[in-house]
């Protein structure tokens, strides 16, 4: 097990991406600026083409607590994430926040998760576990998120219930640990490869119960290739930790 000290959580960021969000910007950071008014934001805008950037750049003119990193264009959740975690790291911040810009994410809940990451390395806010709900989804992507949250558990034999959950807590000195230059996952898979990279090197993983609504304004990013994606990896992953499981069983006879 990977021995991490959990100093004190002083520096916190939390990561926005966004990729036109313009409607929803103002409504969420709001939010988050009411729930953690000593954090700091990092919207992270793909280049969108209805104008989020450049509104997220007013709000940073008008708040110390705002940055805006704008990027060439839409490169896929993970990518963006990874630029804001390099970006966060570098400056010295003891925790860095994943947020959906859509109002999916309460982030009235995110004092609490910040709480228990005092004794977490990660702390995933989970729709999957008791006292955790969602609102406004039809069954069938029901379904599917818990149909492939099982799979996930099966495959990768880790308990975690809600591994494709994008909204996370990460000390920075637990990112350190994951070997995140080698990561090139997108979506929701990009979430199971880093809880997945998390349980092997023997992180503490914290799930906290949150009501996760879907979005009223805009359109959901997700795919079916993301989706995709994220089933073939796992496969692939499962695989080779099975094999890897058994040769070790062999080397002991």
């Amino acid at each position: 097990m990977t021995d991490i000290r959990r100093e004190p959580l002083k520096r916190v960021l939390v990561l926005l991406p966004t990729y036109d969000e313009r409607d929803n910007l103002p409504l969420i950071m709001a939010r988050i600026r009411k729930a953690v008014p000593d954090a700091d934001v990092l919207v992270l805008d793909d280049n969108s083409p209805d104008g989020t950037g450049e509104l997220a750049d007013d709000m940073a003119a008008s708040d110390d607590h705002i940055t805006v990193l704008h990027r060439a264009g839409k490169e896929g959740l993970g990518k963006a994430y990874l630029a804001g975690f390099a970006w966060g790291l570098e400056r010295g911040y003891d925790a860095l926040v994943e947020i959906d810009a859509d109002g999916s994410h309460p982030p009235e809940m995110l004092p609490r998760m910040l709480e228990v990451a005092g004794e977490a390395d990660l702390v995933i806010g989970s729709r999957w576990v008791p006292g955790g709900s969602i609102v406004n989804w039809p069954k069938s992507r029901e379904i599917i998120s818990r149909g492939g949250n099982l799979y996930i558990r099966l495959a990768l034999g880790m308990p975690v219930k809600d591994a494709t959950a994008g909204y996370r807590v990460y000390r920075a000195c637990a990112l350190r640990a994951l070997g995140l230059a080698d990561v090139s996952s997108q979506g929701y898979c990009f979430q199971v490869d880093l809880t997945w990279r998390a349980v092997r090197a023997g992180l503490v993983v914290a799930e906290v119960p949150i009501t996760f609504v879907e979005r009223e304004i805009g359109a959901s990013k997700m795919t079916e290739s993301i989706v995709r994606e994220a089933m073939l990896n796992v496969s692939k992953w499962g695989a080779a930790h099975r094999l890897d499981q058994l040769k070790r069983l062999a080397g002991r006879k």
